[in-house]
């Protein structure tokens, strides 16, 4: 599978609609028709692009598929579909597969969220700056109106995704998202979940392969006639949770083959990427020589030499990976810490045989005098590190796996 390419704006003279917006529906016959008239008003008033609403209608038993085909009439830029079972998941799957409209979007027919956000949402989106935008209600800035009972489930939905898929973004079930095409075409067949987990799925499997996601700070209403039952909802999204979190430790879902190719990412002269290295190891041997002075009392000077080179090296890697090479997101990152493990193997190799060098020629060194050794063994490591992360870790091939600058 090839990498997304490099994200680029929409012309402004686009003749096709830019955006579709799908408002997923079941037996929503009361609010369907004020909600779309409403958004319509607004996107007509404020959207500087063509644009569509798409009702996906999920299998209703009332009058709102009348009530759609009549809004698809009246409304020029509003069609409709109708699909024969239930879900969210199951709606957004297939009116984003059957549209061409380059940014999808979706939110719920009781428009809880204010629609001036919409624009923001999309607008990064819309310019190639993210792949996929989200509002949160639980953002900075985000202003929010509902009860306790659903204030705590919520905070508590994401605080599990977050100690369990370790995931970044804020808000995973916010009824109002956006996704460029080309992102859905790539995400969109390995979403399992057709109910209300699609969407934390989707997420997760975008933020694995290091795309950009934006999030939006929402002023949001809570709908008290939702119809979501919470308890099955929850048991559904915690069954959710455990597939796709078996699926990301046995490494099926292919995230590393699913980013964006690497953009421009910082200058790539030799005297910049020196110059960013030093940096960087400037930092890294600051930490080693404070680890390895709070190590040593009671590690011994071997160990804590060990112990030390081994925090910093992780982290020297991760630090050159991102600052000094370009590199973003999470693809063949474990691989890049592999081979910096192996680079610090001869660094520990280096700075150990000085330290041993040391005790056999000079009985009894001062502490000074042994950090004053190890530091400058760190120095000559610190070069032969430079020279075999510029060769050998990330050389052109393994920067292919990585993810540009333009990635989350």
């Amino acid at each position: 599978m090839d990498r997304l390419p490099v994200r680029l704006p929409l012309p402004a003279d686009h003749a096709e609609p830019v955006l579709d917006v799908v408002v997923p529906v079941f037996n929503e016959e009361t609010d369907l028709e004020p909600s779309v008239r409403r958004l319509h008003a607004h996107l007509r008033d404020t959207f500087p692009y063509p644009f569509r609403i798409t009702v996906a209608d999920n299998a209703s038993t009332d009058a709102t598929p009348r009530i759609a085909a009549r809004l698809a009439a009246d409304l020029p830029e509003a069609t409709w579909i109708r699909l024969d079972e239930k879900g969210r998941g199951r709606a957004l799957r297939t009116a984003w597969s059957g549209s061409k409209a380059p940014v999808l979007a979706y939110l719920d027919v009781d428009l809880s969220t204010e629609l001036n956000a919409l624009l923001p949402l999309v607008a990064p989106l819309i310019s190639g700056h993210s792949d996929i935008a989200i509002g949160s209600r639980l953002a900075r800035g985000s202003r929010v109106t509902r009860g306790p009972r659903r204030e705590i489930i919520s905070r508590c939905y994401n605080a599990l995704l977050r100690s369990t898929l370790a995931v970044g973004f804020s808000d995973a079930q916010c009824g109002f998202k956006a996704i460029r095409r080309d992102v859905a075409e790539r995400l969109l067949p390995l979403v399992e979940d057709s109910g209300w987990f699609f969407d934390t799925e989707l997420l997760v499997i975008a933020e694995r392969a290091g795309l950009r996601i934006h999030e939006v700070p929402v002023d949001w209403v809570d709908d008290p006639d939702s119809r979501v039952d919470l308890v099955s909802t929850a048991v559904a999204d915690l069954r959710g949770i455990a597939r796709v979190g078996r699926a990301l430790a046995r490494g099926t879902l292919p995230t590393a083959r699913l980013g964006r190719a690497p953009e421009s990412g910082p200058p790539g002269s030799l005297t910049a990427q020196l110059l960013r290295f030093g940096a960087v190891g400037a930092v890294s041997t600051v930490g080693y020589v404070l680890l390895y002075a709070a190590l040593r009392p009671a590690a011994g000077p071997q160990a804590a030499n060990a112990w030390a080179l081994l925090v910093c090296a992780i982290a020297n890697t991760a630090a050159n990976r991102r600052l000094t090479f370009g590199l973003r997101g999470r693809g063949g990152a474990l691989r890049h810490q592999a081979k910096g493990l192996a680079v610090f193997g001869l660094g520990l190799a280096l700075t150990s045989g000085s330290l041993t060098a040391l005790h056999r020629w000079t009985p009894g060194p001062g502490r000074s005098t042994e950090i004053a050794v190890l530091v400058t063994a760190n120095l000559a490591a610190t070069l032969l590190r430079f020279l075999l992360l510029s060769t050998w870790v990330f050389t052109a091939a393994a920067r292919g796996n990585g993810t540009g600058t333009g990635s989350r």
